[in-house]
């Protein structure tokens, strides 16, 4: 399973609204949203568990189907980790980076949280994007530091085409003390090469022209324009390179067991973690 949302890569900030630099935290209380949500609520998304894990499989197999069902699921399943891995968002600043249509930042508004969307493409927004929603470049946010008590980014490093610049920025505008979450889809799993997986691990250009035989249409994704190949590895000596953040958890965001151990086996994990979720605190200045 990996990334689920395709994002484009990161470009010029196309708008702007009144979330800029100088923003400070919201006074009123946020609304809480108690109504009954369209998936299971059986399933508990904090702990790794087999049942989750299918859970989760089965609804990327419907995602062009019921797409309402699947990200909604997915959403719930990340803010879930989210406060298992600090304590509930309720109160918070949260601050979604490339969050498409919204789906993580309407489930983080309703569990009581100041959530704001930050999408770099207009199309992705969809028809009815989140109140407050920012058309805005991902390397270059317009929000003042320290700003966020969350940084949230869902399956967007992997297209992006400078992901140590685009983490520095997630790194800018959260306090200190701060959780920020970072997952990706790195090239080497077999869903590496996202709608023309697995057929990457052939060469890009084959599994492009492979999809246009077997569909008639275009793939969504274009290897070095919208679509760069980020391997666990190396990112994980990069973050550990900084100073200004720590590693809480680097782990493997569906497996249903040994989340952490796979992510520590050199050359297997660039295989097996299939999308890797990296956790981190930012440190105090």
């Amino acid at each position: 399973m990996g990334a689920v949302t395709p994002k484009r890569r990161f470009g010029r900030v196309v708008a702007r609204v009144p979330v800029v630099r100088g923003w400070s935290r919201p006074a009123a209380e946020p609304h809480i949203d108690t109504a009954p949500r369209p998936y299971d609520t059986r399933v508990s998304f904090k702990d790794p568990s087999l049942r989750r894990s299918l859970s989760l499989f089965r609804a990327f197999m419907r995602e062009q189907d019921d797409p309402e069902g699947c990200y909604s699921l997915l959403a719930r399943d990340a803010v879930d980790q989210v406060e298992a891995y600090d304590r509930a968002v309720a109160g918070r600043v949260v601050v979604d980076v490339g969050g498409g249509s919204g789906y993580f930042t309407e489930e983080f508004r309703r569990r009581g949280a100041f959530a704001y969307l930050f999408e770099p493409d207009l199309r992705e927004l969809g028809k009815k994007p989140p109140d407050g929603a920012v058309i805005a470049d991902g390397y270059l946010l317009p929000l003042a530091d320290g700003v966020a008590d969350v940084a949230f980014s869902s399956n967007v490093l992997e297209h992006v085409a400078d992901p140590q610049t685009f983490l520095s920025e997630l790194v800018r505008v959260t306090r200190p003390g701060g959780l920020i979450y970072v997952s990706f889809t790195n090239w080497l799993s077999p869903w590496g090469g996202h709608e023309w997986a697995p057929w990457h691990y052939f060469g890009a250009e084959r599994a492009r022209a492979r999809y246009r035989r077997r569909t008639g249409k275009d793939a969504k994704h274009t290897l070095g324009e919208n679509l760069f190949p980020v391997h666990i590895g190396t990112t994980l000596r990069q973050v550990r390179a900084r100073d200004d953040v720590r590693i809480v958890s680097a782990r493997s965001r569906y497996w249903p067991f040994l989340t952490e151990a796979v992510v520590k086996a050199p050359v297997l994990r660039e295989f097996a973690t299939w999308n890797l979720l990296l956790i981190l605190r930012r440190c105090p200045e």
